[in-house]
């Protein structure tokens, strides 16, 4: 009786093939989310995609589908009237994303409840820790608005509409309850930043109300010289019939 054996073949595994193949150049920009949204874990129904610009609809978070660390984020974005959104990087659990992550807020400086906000809470801000030094720089509802952000290990520089508003060094913020500046810090985000990550996915805040927020040209790059890593290939294993049991369909019947 003839013996059989299994063999086990090392197979890749076929991932998509993610942005980060395609970065390898230094200072190449790509698509954040990939095209037409390839690569965004997102509720359909909380965002669309019309004409190259991006939409929220509902107060829902569009989010990478892997991390990034030491990068620059462009985009153009368009506010509403009283719009509260924002652009969330180095986070380390998108499920409850406020307190394991770092937000560079987007909001309407021109409306009175941001007006009158603390510095934290301004267009341009490391929300909760730091605001931006010049303020109203943001352009009024309607306007398309350039902001580029800089995250390169735990030094974030936002630059908005041309102008640096806001860099900040997250090793000074050593405390969850007090800022450097001797300002409170919100209770919801007590993990100090000193102690953050600077590895995480990258998300866009949808509409927060009846404020509506838009966004086009979403793109990013690496900051490293070599760029971004290669994809990673998952090696995974399948056992493969012998030769002798596929002949005659006579599968697993010793001769």
């Amino acid at each position: 009786m003839m013996k059989y054996c299994f063999r086990t073949a090392l197979l890749c595994g076929c991932l998509l093939i993610t942005t980060q193949a395609f970065s390898q150049i230094k200072n190449k920009w790509i698509p954040l989310f990939g095209e037409n949204l390839s690569e965004a874990q997102y509720d359909p129904e909380g965002w669309y995609e019309a004409n190259g610009i991006l939409t929220a609809t509902k107060d829902k978070v569009i989010w990478t589908t892997i991390e990034y660390e030491n990068f620059e984020i462009d985009l153009n974005f368009k506010n509403d009237r009283g719009t509260n959104s924002g652009v969330v990087v180095y986070c380390t659990d998108t499920t409850n994303w406020i307190p394991n992550s770092v937000e560079v807020q987007i909001a309407d400086d021109h409306y009175s409840r941001w007006a009158d906000a603390q510095p934290f809470e301004r267009c341009g801000a490391i929300y909760g820790h730091l605001g931006p030094h010049i303020n109203k720089v943001v352009k009024k509802p309607g306007a398309w608005n350039h902001l580029r952000i800089r995250c390169s290990g735990q030094h974030i520089t936002v630059v908005l509409n041309g102008k640096k508003v806001t860099n900040m060094n997250m090793a000074l913020w050593t405390s969850g309850t007090e800022n450097p500046d001797g300002s409170e810090i919100p209770s919801w985000l007590p993990n100090p930043l000193a102690d953050k990550p600077t590895k995480g996915y990258i998300g866009l805040q949808g509409k927060h109300g009846s404020a509506s927020i838009s966004f086009k040209n979403i793109k990013i790059r690496s900051t490293d010289p070599d760029g971004f890593p290669a994809p990673v290939v998952e090696e995974k294993t399948e056992e493969v019939q012998p030769e002798e049991w596929q002949m005659n369909g006579q599968q697993g019947i010793g001769l």
